[in-house]
């Protein structure tokens, strides 16, 4: 305890300035795809599965074109890949359909924030962006736009 003779200065609190980048860090390419397929389902512009990715194609109605590798008719790997090249729609290729399904929200989350009952997908295509974001940039950085 101070005594009546001595002053206490008063302590000024501290602030410390965070970066936006910082706050985020810097985004992979899979880590920005994941963020920017969740904000384009829940703005309603994601389109998921083959027959209406494929569609949305041909009518040049996709900002964006994710496409599994593995997937088990080669028809549909050169169909989408004929109609990015011809529409010079962006295309990414990701190596596992259980994980590009639960990207785009093809599965249930349970209690614990946990993926259960993921369905595969072959084709998802990004209508609309969503929302501006540090995701987005990224994605449009990695294909140099």
């Amino acid at each position: 305890m101070a005594s009546e003779g001595d002053a206490v200065a008063p302590v000024a609190p501290e602030t410390v300035e965070v970066q936006a980048d910082a706050a985020t860090g810097t985004l992979t390419v899979e880590e920005a795809l994941a963020i920017v397929l969740k904000k384009a389902l829940a703005h309603d512009g994601l389109v998921r599965g083959a027959k209406e990715s494929v569609k949305a194609l041909d009518r040049k109605d996709a900002e964006l074109c994710v496409l599994c590798e593995t997937t088990e008719e080669a028809g549909i790997v050169a169909l989408v890949e004929a109609l990015c090249n011809e529409h010079k729609i962006r295309l990414i290729k990701v190596s596992d359909s259980k994980k590009l399904g639960e990207m785009a929200g093809l599965c249930k989350i349970d209690r614990e924030g946990n993926a259960r009952k993921i369905v595969g997908a072959s084709v998802v295509v990004v209508r609309q962006w969503g929302e501006e974001s540090v995701a987005r940039t990224t994605l449009l950085e990695h294909f140099g736009a």
